[in-house]
């Protein structure tokens, strides 16, 4: 019987270990990835757009050309920070790219107004992720010390381990309903982007590639999550396996 706990003790030591070498080695690739991404950005925002449409004007011009005049076009602080808000109906923009007259401004602003355009054409995955984002904002506040304490209290309260897998698989679910939402937008905002000349051949090129190398982060995201996640079945289900 003590030979079988310090088994099962160790083998829950090799299981931690692996969720702790498996956790920096997606924090070493989403650091790899959001540095590229940084320096696109940079590189991208000092090629003038060939129209020298600023980001604001991009955004204005693209939700009247979809037919959309009641979201507005807003600037806010921060770097990288763009994103289109449902529930007030506007497009956030950093303020380099709400001003910037660059590719990579043209291609972020696009980008948020394909989310307005989703919005507004009532696409069914952005509608899935928005259904979810109340529940997400609660299990995120709560999730890693649920997991935390159900670790430590598993021998005598699994549930609560359960629990906390359960609103982990939340976050999971939201990070991969994300991904269609935005690879969805970026195709909408590189197709209107193509179709108007507002960046054509090279400089289109240039304004795939900043999209490609953002949409990486949520796909980086996603799969550290389900990783994740599946790590805390498995110590879940081998914590059951030894009370049998």
């Amino acid at each position: 019987m003590e030979e079988d706990l310090l088994i099962n003790n160790k083998n829950r030591k090799i299981i931690m270990s692996s969720i702790f070498l498996v956790s920096l080695i997606f924090v070493g690739i989403s650091f790899l990835v959001s540095s590229t991404l940084k320096g696109k950005f940079t590189t991208y925002s000092r090629i003038p757009l060939a129209n020298g449409m600023s980001g604001r004007e991009v955004a204005e011009k693209m939700l009247r050309d979809n037919g959309i005049y009641d979201v507005s076009v807003i600037s806010v602080a921060g770097s990288l920070t763009d994103h289109y808000n449902p529930a007030n109906k506007t497009v956030n923009l950093s303020a380099e790219v709400y001003s910037g007259r660059s590719i990579a401004s043209a291609a972020v602003a696009a980008h948020e107004c394909g989310h307005a355009v989703q919005h507004a054409r009532a696409y069914q995955w952005l509608s899935m992720r928005s259904a979810l984002v109340p529940v997400v904002q609660f299990s995120s506040n709560i999730v890693q010390w649920v997991l935390l304490a159900g670790i430590l209290l598993i021998q005598v309260f699994p549930g609560l381990l359960l629990a906390g897998i359960a609103l982990f698989a939340v976050t999971t679910l939201f990070s991969f309903i994300t991904l269609p939402v935005e690879f969805d937008a970026s195709r909408r905002a590189l197709a209107w982007l193509n179709t108007t000349n507002i960046a054509y051949g090279e400089q289109h090129a240039k304004a795939k590639d900043a999209l490609k190398w953002a949409a990486m982060t949520y796909v980086v995201a996603a799969i550290a999550s389900l990783v994740t996640l599946i790590q805390y079945i498995f110590i879940f289900l081998g914590n059951s396996r030894d009370r049998e």
